[in-house]
């Protein structure tokens, strides 16, 4: 029975549980009960990650413990598996693995299987394939083994010595493999990025952090795109990284796949159980330790890295959401014309944030074509939403003039040093008068300004256009 269940825990460190299954299931038919074949099975089911194998993994756990209710590795491995069990899903089960712990601490009290189960609530699993937490089982397994060696060459010789002393448990094969890798000449780099990778990370994030609260503030011109190439460029150094990682779980599969011994059971050695592990001295294998889901290191970083996001996004929203505070001078006169209200109307798209507005015409004269009038609206507020579409666009302030008049030409012209955007069109009107009419945004103000244009260039029309802003929208530290 120890040579069939050495057989099937060989056949789940290489990644073959369905294997496991069958040659530990066909065993329990052919020779009835067996605490190791039964726990063998459940790690088998286990290996899966998988609600439905969950599910199964616990029928064989209650099974084997009907048969053997006080077998330590069957109560750990229950243990374990209710523990990592959703507790909203299957509240049951979480009080069964509460139960199971609890004989365990009678049975074992400083047993491997007591630690495991009581630390699996809040460590990564040793027994899932190719997830998230088999990653980081493997970068802190190796950054653990670098961290108490003198050097790197040290820290492989010490992982291959474990992994030889134990051919059949994964974790030490990958931890062989992946020290190897890391302790050959030229990768300084990836070690570091191995046991610094949350300094790192944390150093690129102040970095782009600081450069998208630069562009933001006081470097507007600079590509916002700029801070993401910085951010990619230094992330670089972690893909290869995870490539080196890679390699190595891959080696390590392999090297348990050739491991995997034949079912002769004189041929196969009976495996040390974990219980009677050295811990790490000699040629003997250690019991490495559980993996916690979140250390406290971690915890600091990424208490530092939120606290970065939320200054990035309260600059980023600050920078949105204001606007410059301007203050409207309705001008008696205006090169030489005499100025009047004309109405209460506010332009479209306006609306929304208003503080003050104004509307005036300015002409001279009996009729108010004599002499080359104007007609200036602006309004100041809140307007941090206005866009260019909104002042250039088929819906925006412009949209029905282009259905109503005769639009003869239609270009963007510099907003000046006020900044937002500037659209000016020419226009034939119904008495067959040749007119300009601009219209600005920024984030403090909207306007337009329409006169006679018959013999005005666009150099001409837009700096007049320029002139009415910065006359009639005044910022209010001026």
């Amino acid at each position: 029975m120890n040579d069939i269940r050495t057989r099937a825990e060989a056949l789940v460190a290489a990644g073959r549980p369905a294997e496991a299954r069958a040659v530990a299931r066909d065993a329990l038919d052919a020779d009835g009960p067996d605490a190791g074949l039964c726990l063998a099975l459940a790690r088998a089911h286990m290996a899966e990650d998988d609600d439905d194998h969950d599910d199964a993994a616990e029928r064989v756990f209650r099974d084997g413990l009907d048969a053997f209710p006080d077998d330590i590795g069957l109560l750990g491995g229950y243990a374990e598996l209710c523990a990592r069990s959703d507790g909203f899903d299957h509240p049951g089960r979480r009080a069964r693995g509460e139960r199971a712990l609890g004989r365990l601490r009678e049975l074992a009290p400083h047993s491997a299987e007591l630690r495991n189960a009581e630390a699996a609530g809040n460590s990564v699993s040793a027994v899932a394939r190719d997830t998230a937490s088999t990653r980081r089982m493997q970068s802190f397994d190796a950054a653990r083994a670098f961290a108490g060696a003198p050097t790197p060459e040290a820290a492989a010789a010490q992982a291959a010595q474990w992994a030889a002393a134990a051919p059949h448990d994964r974790r030490l094969a990958v931890l062989a493999e992946t020290t190897a890798a890391l302790a050959a000449p030229g990768r300084a780099g990836a070690r570091f990025l191995l046991l610094r990778g949350l300094a790192y990370r944390l150093a690129v994030g102040a970095v782009v952090a600081l450069l998208v609260i630069l562009r933001l503030t006081v470097l507007p011109v600079v590509p916002l795109g700029a801070a993401t190439g910085v951010a990619l460029l230094l992330e670089l150094p972690f893909l290869g990284l995870r490539r080196l990682l890679k390699a190595a779980r891959d080696r390590a599969g392999a090297r348990l796949a050739e491991a995997v011994p034949e079912p002769v059971p004189e041929l196969v050695p009976e495996p040390t159980s974990e219980g009677e592990r050295g811990e790490g001295g000699g040629f003997g294998a250690p019991e490495l330790p559980p993996v916690p889901r979140l250390t406290r290191r971690e915890g600091v970083y990424a208490g530092a890295g939120a606290a970065l996001l939320l200054l990035v996004c309260g600059t980023a929203y600050g920078t949105y959401s204001a606007y410059p505070r301007y203050e409207l001078v309705a001008h008696a006169e205006f090169r030489g014309l005499t100025g009047s209200e004309f109405g209460a109307l506010r332009g479209p798209g306006a609306e929304e944030g208003v503080e003050d507005s104004i509307f005036r015409m300015y002409g001279s004269g009996s009729a108010p074509t004599e002499g080359g009038h104007l007609v200036v609206f602006a309004a100041v507020g809140d307007f941090h939403r206005v866009r260019a579409q909104d002042v250039s666009g088929a819906t925006g302030m412009l949209g029905a003039l282009r259905e109503t008049a005769d639009v003869r030409e239609d270009w963007a012209a510099e907003p000046g040093a006020r900044g937002g955007w500037t659209q000016c069109v020419r226009v034939t009107d119904a008495e067959g008068l040749r007119k300009a009419v601009c219209m600005w945004a920024d984030k403090g103000s909207v306007g337009s300004v329409g006169f006679v244009a018959e013999h005005m260039g666009r150099a001409e029309i837009e700096e007049l256009a320029a002139e009415v802003r910065e006359s009639f929208v005044r910022p209010v530290d001026d």
